[in-house]
């Protein structure tokens, strides 16, 4: 189980992170740099493992969240910088919740149930069919509408499962 935390904001400056290995490594991690409507900066290193939701390209200038294990130990600069786990580019047709969910399929948060449906898609991050029920996992799940509940219920399009 991860303790997912987010940051969301704009992208303002994409560089090179070197990690100090030479050859292979070269060039395989950058240095996202978010700033939200607050004024508030995270640099997230984003590194091979991060998923892209979508398989996005993003550039400075893209609204995004970035996701982070809350759990890690960070380094005491500032800005703060994390490891990105999950990056999500701002779609206004889409609601995107990244979390774990337990065995009833509510949030570690409580704040959304999940509602499954022989028309929800669930996937691996690799694309491929998860043929299990997604219950006690760390999920990216995909949703438009939900209730006003709390927990909102909500009935989501598409899971991905992140193994």
């Amino acid at each position: 189980m991860t303790n997912f935390y987010s940051f969301h904001g704009t992208v303002t400056v994409i560089n090179e992170f070197f990690t100090g290995q030479n050859g292979k490594k070269e060039g395989c991690y950058k240095l996202f740099t978010i700033e939200n409507e607050l004024g508030s900066i995270v640099n997230f290193v984003v590194s091979p493992s991060t998923y892209f939701v979508d398989h996005e390209m993003v550039r400075v200038g893209d609204h995004v969240t970035g996701y982070y294990d809350g759990d890690l130990p960070a380094i005491l600069i500032y800005p703060p910088q994390y490891q990105a786990l999950v990056m999500v580019k701002d779609n206004p047709y889409q609601k995107v919740k990244v979390d774990y969910f337990n065995n009833q399929l509510v949030s570690s948060d409580g704040q959304l149930q999940l509602n499954l449906s022989p028309y929800t898609q669930i996937i691996l991050t690799n694309g491929q069919l998860f043929s299990r029920y997604p219950a006690n996992r760390d999920l990216i799940v995909f949703y438009r509408p939900s209730t006003r509940s709390i927990p909102a219920q909500t009935t989501p399009y598409r899971i991905i499962v992140m193994c």
